[in-house]
């Protein structure tokens, strides 16, 4: 039975492609979601690819994943830095989380260098572009076999 994977997206990042190239890039996220896809079809894996605005909505669905997903991509977006909320739900789950992020936030505005989530994460990729999915989606097919 293929593994699945659980890809969340937080706030704002439904206006990829249309806001702040200069930092996000011109893909959209549409651009990304075929490119994990790809990725997990190419492992052997399933994906589930989401995206909110909305705090609770993301927790709910990371909740859900307890008995639906056996791994967790995540971008939390602004919520990275804010959400306790989404780092507890996240420490109820017994499976493999991967943060990702478009841009370094480690080279922007200080606000953005810590992550709630980061704290509860097997491991973060940065600054590497839509290509971080990939990346991160790669090391969930070897973490699950």
């Amino acid at each position: 039975m293929a593994k699945r994977v659980l890809i969340l997206n937080g706030p704002n990042l439904n206006l990829l492609g249309t806001r702040e190239k200069s930092i996000y890039g011109g893909d959209t996220l549409a651009d990304i979601e075929a490119m994990c896809r790809e990725t997990c079809e190419k492992h052997g894996m399933t994906c589930d690819f989401r995206q909110s605005n909305h705090e609770g909505e993301l927790v709910d669905w990371i909740q859900s994943a307890r008995k639906t997903a056996d791994a967790i991509v995540i971008n939390p977006a602004a919520y990275s830095h804010t959400s306790v909320a989404i780092h507890d739900a996240l420490r109820t789950l017994d499976k493999p989380i991967l943060e990702v992020h478009l841009s370094n936030i480690h080279q922007r505005e200080p606000f953005r260098h810590h992550s709630y989530v980061s704290a509860v994460a097997k491991g973060v990729i940065c600054g590497l572009g839509p290509r971080g999915y990939t990346l991160a989606l790669e090391a969930i097919a070897e973490i699950l076999n």
